[in-house]
């Protein structure tokens, strides 16, 4: 390890592992007098230069350095990107976590999908409660987002106070759940507030972010004027969201039923939490397929384009229940992440080749973001006057520009972290003092590998550049006695490069004859190699995977 641990035991550190210099994957550490606490374990969705992996998750290989150190987990709320990867790594964790009603009973249900029933440790804690845990008093400060029960956490130090945001936003009208707890952040700010550590998302937007009322309303006017079956695509952990859409419905005449898995666990949970009580039971996809094109809404997931989502399977005519015919209704109640365009966009255009209405937040205001937008910024550093800044949950350019902001408030010290960076809070020099091991996993199939591992390199050759697999009989003297057997899938067709090929079987068959002494199969794999990489180099310009078998005869 590059970092001291030990010369610093005594001051206030703060570590992010995840969701700096990035949107998503959020996992932040703090660690006083040789205790740790974690705030958030979440998930990240792979790119393409992961091919075959959906999921990646950061890499914690620096909690062993922390062993038997860390006292628990705390969740600001229950988005995939703040706790969805607790399932893959509860087990080397193995430590409380504690999160509010709603929280834990969408955790437990994620738990229990992936059949770990009960084996986390998950302990309920009510919005607006503190949590001792050794080091560290960890305050639940109400603020509202777009889901129930976002709660920042002010953790109550020797060394000072920091203010934690988690992801946020000041709706006068959140529908659901209680208005950000001004009040009780305007205390802390006049108590003193040694650093916040705050959302980046909506650093350069202007103005607010808007309120779930107003979304409300326009669905309700969308719904209503909508001929033929609708569908409402949106995040399915957005509860808010959903009831607006229940109450759009029911406005227009029309019952609500539900496409996708991940729909079904959350209005569970949020009914369990006290949510949704007044919501009629919710149709299954096929049950909505039987009412009349213009008597039913239709919640679904794929807002994103997930490739897997109910949404996308719909488009594709893979889903087994939902169809659409033209005339029919899709409304984005929901923006489009940074990242996803072009599966957003795919999903979109098929929409629209079939006929279909698709309206989304740019045409209608039937969406809001869940983020601060640069007034709201301004208003928490009014309310809370940190003496240090921290942005977080953001990519390297949203960082920079919340620095500039937080200066521009009068904050004495900004930093723009990466992950992995160790920050001294504690102190008259506050700043960054090293650096941990950080970094990606992935989750592929049901194996957990390093987003750099060998495995993943070989698959994006794979699919960039083909193979070639070379087939040699060679009898007793490692004479040939065929000629070379060769396929090369993704790499050369065998009837439009039939030349190339012709070529490469006569250059390999010389390059074997060239042998005159070590006839060994190392040598003869060598050099066949180097023949159909220089070839390849040449003629196509690809530097595909080659593989030569050898068989004796």
């Amino acid at each position: 390890m590059s970092f001291n641990l030990k010369a610093y035991k005594d001051e206030l550190l703060f570590v992010p592992l995840g969701g700096t210099r990035e949107i998503g994957m959020n996992l932040n550490l703090y660690g006083l007098n040789d205790e740790w606490i974690m705030i958030d374990l979440g998930i990240g969705f792979a790119n393409e230069h992961l091919p075959g992996v959906q999921v990646v998750l950061p890499d914690i290989s620096f909690l062993e350095e922390i062993k038997g150190k860390l006292k628990a987990i705390v969740l600001t709320h229950a988005h995939e990107d703040h706790f969805g990867g607790i399932p893959y790594y509860f087990d080397e964790l193995n430590v409380p976590i504690y999160a509010t009603p709603f929280t834990a009973a969408l955790l437990k249900r994620k738990m229990a999908d992936e059949g770990m029933r009960g084996r986390a440790d998950i302990r309920e804690v009510a919005a607006g409660s503190t949590i001792e845990l050794g080091a560290f008093k960890a305050e639940c400060v109400a603020l509202t987002h777009s889901i129930p029960e976002m709660q920042a956490i002010a953790l109550h130090t020797s060394k000072g106070v920091v203010f934690h945001t988690g992801d946020w936003k000041f709706d006068p009208e959140p529908l659901l759940g209680p208005v950000s707890n001004e009040g009780r952040m305007a205390e802390l700010g006049n108590a003193g507030i040694l650093a916040v550590v705050c959302d980046s998302t909506n650093v350069f937007v202007e103005g607010t972010s808007g309120s779930e009322a107003m979304v409300r309303e326009n669905l309700i006017k969308e719904i209503k004027k909508a001929s033929g079956r609708v569908i409402v695509t949106t995040f399915a952990s957005n509860v808010a969201r959903v009831e607006s859409i229940i109450m759009a419905a029911q406005a227009a005449g029309r019952s609500v039923a539900l496409a996708g898995k991940s729909l079904w666990r959350v209005t569970d949970a949020a009914k369990e939490a006290g949510y949704l009580k007044d919501a009629l039971p919710f149709l299954t996809d096929r049950q909505a397929m039987d009412q009349p094109r213009d008597k039913s809404v239709i919640i679904c997931t794929g807002c994103q384009g997930e490739q897997r989502a109910a949404l996308t399977r719909i488009v594709r005519g893979e889903h087994p229940a939902v169809r659409l015919v033209a005339g029919d209704t899709v409304l984005y109640s929901a923006r489009c992440i940074p990242g996803n365009d072009t599966q957003v966009h795919y999903v979109q255009n098929k929409l629209t080749e079939l006929g279909i209405e698709v309206v989304t937040d740019r045409g209608a205001e039937i969406h809001v973001s869940g983020h601060p937008a640069r007034d709201e910024l301004k208003h928490l550093y009014s309310l809370i006057k940190p003496r240090i800044a921290i942005p977080v949950h953001g990519e390297q350019r949203h960082l920079h520009e919340h620095r500039k902001l937080a200066k521009s408030l009068g904050v004495k010290t900004a930093i723009e972290a990466q992950n992995g960076v160790v920050i001294q809070l504690s102190g008259n020099e506050p700043g960054i003092v090293g650096h941990v091991p950080s970094g990606y996993m992935a989750v592929d199939g049901i194996c957990l590998v390093p987003a750099d591992a060998s495995i993943i390199r070989t698959r994006r050759r794979l699919r960039d550049d083909g193979c070639v697999i070379v087939a040699l009989a060679l009898d007793e003297d490692w004479t040939l006695s065929d000629d070379p057997q060769i396929i090369a899938p993704g790499s050369l067709d065998k009837q439009e490069d039939s030349e190339i090929l012709e070529a490469m079987s006569e250059a390999i068959v010389e390059a074997v004859e060239n042998i005159k002494r070590n006839h060994s199969r190392q040598t003869i794999e060598e050099a066949v190699r180097q023949v159909v990489r220089r070839m390849c180099n040449n003629e196509l310009g690809k530097k595909p995977i080659i593989e030569v078998q050898i068989l004796r005869v």
